[in-house]
């Protein structure tokens, strides 16, 4: 007999606002995100006595690269058609509209430049930066609770959601499962997991691995969490994997080579 029990979850995704101009859960926890990271980089760093500037330098890169990558990769792997066409409309961060494998792809391209620029070793500094993207990752799932969006199939589960606030009226009539929370709640996991072993290893870690376990897990968490999301765009619906899980697939096998070539201790 399926479950009768459910959560109708209607929450104000605005704290409060003045005039115009509105606060919103999402923009909140989406700068906690890079506030918490600095703190825990910056611990780690006066461990192994890296000049706090590094962190300076390091923290401005990943910001640009977040913001530039997520943005870019919404609107071009979601929906192309739209935004080559109105091209003006990529700058319109603030209407929302931000994927993660886009924020990937950011991040490494800006930290190579980093590295670069730096002359610091790409893997040694993206080992310690997936740390806090991880937490940040969570951060920005329970930021998408509080808008109401990118939630699951309909569940007759006990913890089904009814998003009352969703954006098509019809996906707010029946309870759906939170993915949200499945996914927030796997990245604080791995974020557990990684500073675990980073001081495991006494702030040592094997060049590459935590990286490459990165990639792994957050991406093959993500495969197997899309199976019960809604699709985000039409075209999704006619695909035997969506979107997200074929842009996921790359990531987990750059994992994978990752992880094996730390353990064999490979040189870069």
């Amino acid at each position: 007999m399926p479950f009768t029990i459910f959560i109708t979850w209607n929450p104000n995704p605005e704290i409060f606002r003045i005039g115009s101009l509105a606060v919103r859960w999402y923009g909140v926890l989406f700068a906690l995100g890079f506030v918490f990271g600095y703190l825990i980089l910056q611990r780690m760093f006066r461990k192994e006595g890296v000049p706090l500037k590094v962190l300076d330098s390091v923290t401005t890169y990943m910001i640009i690269g977040t913001l530039i990558g997520a943005r870019l990769g919404h609107c071009l792997f979601y929906e192309p058609d739209y935004y080559l066409s109105h091209p003006l409309r990529i700058f319109a961060i603030w209407e929302g509209g931000l994927a993660s494998h886009g924020s990937a792809i950011g991040i490494v391209g800006a930290l190579i430049i980093f590295s670069i620029v730096k002359k610091r070793p790409f893997l040694w500094v993206i080992d310690r930066v997936v740390i806090v993207v991880a937490l940040a990752g969570c951060l920005i799932r329970l930021g998408n609770l509080m808008n109401s969006e990118i939630f699951g199939h309909v569940t007759t589960l006990p913890w089904g959601f009814i998003f009352t606030r969703a954006l098509n009226p019809l996906e707010a009539e029946d309870p759906r499962h939170p993915t949200q929370i499945y996914e927030a709640l796997s990245y604080l996991l791995i974020f557990f997991y990684l500073i675990w072993y980073y001081y495991r290893k006494n702030g040592k870690p094997e060049l590459g691995f935590l990286f490459g376990m990165f990639l792994l897990l957050i991406f093959g968490i993500r495969i197997l969490i899309e199976f019960v999301k809604e699709p985000q765009v039409g075209f999704e619906a006619t695909m035997a994997l969506n979107m997200g899980q074929w842009l996921s697939i790359p990531f987990v096998l750059a994992g994978v080579y990752f992880v094996v070539r730390a353990k064999k201790m490979v040189k870069w």
